[in-house]
């Protein structure tokens, strides 16, 4: 019909004409102008006929387009909520239209029933009740709500309703919870999608029940649904018709059962991310028709010979990432000339790369990182011209690459990275049209860095090689970057062109450890709201910091350190609300402490050392201040006063271990993992990598005076603690033994006096003390970790005595300590709710000079006199008593 008179006809509403259509089709017919001859009089009789047979059909059921038009209402539309796509398709849903033509609708030509729902990619977003009107449209035989955001919303039992249904896809809506059993009661589904939802879960009994009923299912995704419980020998039962089977990150434990290697209509298989499953996969009786199998971070036993090879020839996608493959020879799989994608990454795999690889022509995808491949990659790769994804980081790959891949000219994505090449950047490189990712970081690569021909970069990646000479303009025009990274080349030089303010892109941009000269450009405040890596430490960079961060900006991480930077730290910083690092120190900074930073409520990183701050640091302004404070470094300056007791008091992270263990990393670009310099255990040490656990406490090389406050005792979850080359005086607080995760413990250079306490023999975790040159004095502690210190960490405290320092100790040397609390200025604690121990002093002290002299009236007046007569009875008792005692034991002594 189309073709005849031009017709256009909905193909994605089941391709029927509405009968309204046909009338005006029939009184005017497409003229011959348009290269179309006059329908003939056939023709025209077939469409009365067609007409005649549809009028009478009923289209879009009332209650159908009312039921459709409630679950309209019960969403909103958002552009976040569809990540793959956006195709708003109940936009087109309007009252009084035949619901069967609206986007995403099917119907039945006869009742006017909806049986097709697709609204896959439509950016829908809220919950999904169990009383929603979707459930009222009863003859659905398809339904497709993958790719929308329902809010953590429960699958429904009613799903199970749908007794007609062939397909149901809720693939990617956030869906969360128990899977109902009642899904097991739709016996005529032929494919099932539940996978990459919030993970939820099913239990041992309804899986069962579902591969018991659903004997029709083609295919099967479970992909991050929470099947730990389930028993692998369960699948078993699943429909021998089986085309497609995913169960990805499912937390399967156990034996994978082998017969479903073996299913006769398997076409894919996906089991990755099941790191508990083992098993064998066979090498014979596969299905022939097997196209995709991912055995990846599973430890099912792969043996790469002969017979297997020889059974997977209709194999297009393989990947054996993190698997346990026994007995390989890499070799083979140059015969499987039909794969497209080949992941063989992070196995260990050692000698050189198969030349045989050269035969696999169809490649798009191949990924060797992550091994110990040697030697060059092969001649033979010329060939690959197919090939978009190359990523053979992370070997011990030398020479050169240009000769053997410079015929890929249709590369989209290179990682060469953590290698041993030890040549210039090949030149054709530059000139690849579809670049968009390019790796090359951790080689020893040479040159300057040449001009890139096209602009379709997003990730570029240079640093720790050898290059030299200035940042190419090209760099500076690739507008979609979204990641720079140049950083520790050590002889790029020049100046940061404010050229770099015209990427918007830009969410990482790390030029660190260069040679980096001029000023910094005053745009990288404001020129992006989703930048969250600012790194330019560790250069020669001149003029001040910043001054004009923007509101609602994203950075999470600013870095500055090692520079020439001069005077004050902007205040715009409080604008950056998401900022976990901050790096100033080791430049020329002149201001006093930066008490706005306490406003920053994710700041875990704060470093100002070496500069020239002075002042007091006073105790915290605003409620849960620094909360999140885990490393703090101001040594090296000018601060004076006592330390700040009440800034100590709001350290809470400072107080609680973290057990994660994991690197810290920006939030919105989770692959920077973020790094500082710092002092750790005396050493000037680059952390290429935070651990989330690491504590520190660094006030070391400033004018401190007074005692140390006995708070600092509350932060447990210390691991160095620096208060070197300071004036403080007083006692070293006992409190400091409670910091049990405690490593380093530097008090030097201070005028501390009294003993070293006791209690710091049980800290079982320090490998670095050093007190010395202080006035302190008596024993020092032995056993546990204080065995192993030398007389270095002594030295300078004459009263000090103990085999450290080659001194014996001869009775109690000094006096003892007084005790120690937790609240600075508040001695209550010390004893209960009782007074003080000053207070008890003072009491002390005028009872006995009142009872003195109340004695000495008393016995000098003698009165009162029943009080003298009761005193000197006790005193002859007392003295007849004595005398008893030596008459009868007087013998015994002599």
């Amino acid at each position: 019909i189309q073709s005849k008179i031009g017709l256009s006809i909905n193909t994605a509403n089941n391709a029927f004409l509405h009968p309204s259509s046909l009338p005006n089709i029939l009184l005017n017919p497409v003229r011959p102008n348009m290269g179309f001859s006059p329908p003939s009089l056939s023709f025209i009789l077939f469409l009365f006929h067609f007409h005649s047979t549809i009028s009478s059909s009923h289209f879009c059921a009332p209650d159908q387009s009312l039921s459709l038009l409630q679950f309209k209402e019960s969403f909103s539309i958002s552009s976040s909520a569809s990540e793959l796509c956006h195709h708003p398709k109940t936009e087109s849903w309007k009252e009084g239209t035949d619901c069967c033509l609206w986007d995403g609708v099917s119907c039945d030509l006869e009742t006017g029933h909806v049986t097709g729902l697709d609204l896959s990619c439509s950016m829908l977003y809220g919950t999904l009740h169990s009383n929603s009107t979707l459930f009222s449209l009863h003859h659905l035989q398809k339904l497709d709500l993958s790719d929308n955001d329902f809010n953590s919303s429960h699958i429904s039992s009613r799903f199970g309703q749908f007794s007609n249904l062939t397909l149901l896809n809720l693939n990617d809506s956030d869906f969360t919870g128990q899977v109902p059993s009642e899904i097991s009661y739709l016996s005529k589904l032929v494919s099932l999608d539940l996978s990459k939802n919030s993970y939820p879960s099913l239990k041992q009994i309804s899986f069962d029940k579902l591969v018991r009923n659903l004997t029709k299912l083609r295919q099967l995704d479970l992909g991050s649904v929470n099947i730990s419980l389930v028993e692998p020998n369960s699948l078993m039962n699943l429909s021998s018709s089986l085309s497609s089977l995913s169960l990805r990150d499912c937390g399967l434990q156990g034996k994978f059962p082998g017969n479903i290697f073996l299913l006769p209509n398997l076409e894919s298989l996906d089991l990755i991310f099941n790191d508990g499953l083992t098993g064998s996969f066979p090498s014979s009786n596969l299905s022939n028709v097997l196209s995709r199998l991912d055995l990846s971070n599973t430890r099912i036993s792969v043996y790469l010979e002969n017979d297997l090879i020889s059974n997977l020839k209709s194999l297009e996608y393989m990947s054996l990432s993190e698997s346990n493959i026994i007995r390989s020879d890499l070799a083979l799989l140059g015969n499987l000339t039909q794969l497209t994608y080949l992941d063989l990454s992070g196995n260990n795999f050692n000698g050189e790369i198969p030349s045989s690889f050269g035969n696999l022509i169809q490649l798009r995808s191949l990924y060797l990182y992550s091994n110990k491949f040697v030697g060059q990659v092969p001649d033979s790769w010329g060939g690959l011209i197919n090939l978009l994804d190359l990523d053979l980081s992370d070997n011990q790959l030398v020479g050169s690459v240009h000769s053997q891949i410079n015929t890929l000219s249709k590369l989209e994505s290179l990682g060469l990275s953590d290698n041993l090449f030890n040549v210039t950047i090949p030149s054709f490189l530059y000139d690849l049209p579809s670049l968009y990712y390019l790796d090359l970081h951790n080689n020893n690569l040479i040159g300057n860095i040449s001009e890139f021909q096209h602009n379709s970069l997003t990730y570029l990646d240079l640093s720790n090689n050898h290059l030299h000479g200035t940042i190419p303009s090209s760099i500076f025009k690739q507008e979609n970057l979204e990641a720079l990274i140049l950083a520790s080349n050590s002889k790029l030089t020049g100046e940061i062109s404010s050229s770099i303010c015209k990427l918007r892109f830009l969410q990482v941009l790390d030029l660190s450890n260069n040679s980096l000269s001029g000023s910094t450009p005053p745009c990288l405040g404001n020129f992006s709201n989703i930048l969250s890596v600012l790194h330019l430490g560790m250069n020669n960079l001149q003029g001040t910091i910043p001054s004009t961060f923007s509101k609602e900006n994203s950075l999470e991480y600013l870095n500055l350190n090692g520079n020439e930077l001069e005077g004050k730290i902007s205040s715009s910083i409080i604008n950056c609300t998401m900022l976990e690092v901050l790096d100033l120190g080791n430049n020329k900074i002149e201001d006093t402490f930066p008490y706005f930073l306490e406003t920053l409520p994710h700041l875990q990183i704060l470093i100002l050392k070496s500069n020239k701050l002075q002042g007091f640091v006073k105790g915290r302004t605003t409620y849960n201040s620094f909360s999140k404070l885990q490393i703090f470094d101001i040594s090296d300056n000018d601060f004076s006063g006592p330390l700040p007791t009440g800034f100590l008091n709001g350290l809470e992270a400072m107080m609680a271990s973290d057990q994660n263990m994991i690197y810290m990393n920006a939030t919105n670009y989770s692959r920077y993992v973020y790094s500082i310099e710092m002092t750790w255990k005396g050493v000037e040490i680059e952390f290429p990598k935070i651990q989330s656990t690491i504590r520190v406490l660094d006030l070391s090389n400033n004018n401190f005076t007074e005692e140390i406050p006995k708070v600092i005792g509350k932060l447990k979850a210390l691991q160095q603690l620096n208060l070197s080359y300071n004036s403080l005086t007083g006692y070293i607080q006992s409190s400091l033994g409670i910091l049990t995760n405690l490593e380093s413990l530097d008090l030097s250079s201070n005028l501390l006096t009294g003993r070293i306490p006791m209690q710091l023999g049980a800290l079982t975790f320090l490998a670095i003390l050093n007190v010395s040159h202080n006035q302190l004095e008596g024993p020092i502690p032995s056993g546990k970790q204080f065995n192993t210190f030398n007389a270095s960490s002594f030295e300078g405290n004459l009263g000090l005595c103990g085999f450290q320092v080659l001194k014996e100790c001869y009775g109690d040397e000094a006096p003892s300590l007084p005790p120690s609390s937790f609240d600075e200025g508040d001695d209550s604690t010390l004893v209960g709710d009782g007074f003080g121990w000053k207070v008890v002093t003072i009491g002390y002290g005028c009872g006995f000079v009142f009872g003195a002299a109340t004695g000495y009236v008393v016995f000098r007046t003698k009165k009162p006199s029943w009080f003298l007569r009761m005193v000197e009875d006790k005193w002859n008792l007392k003295s007849k008593k004595t005398k008893k005692n030596v008459g009868r034991y007087g013998a015994r002594g002599n």
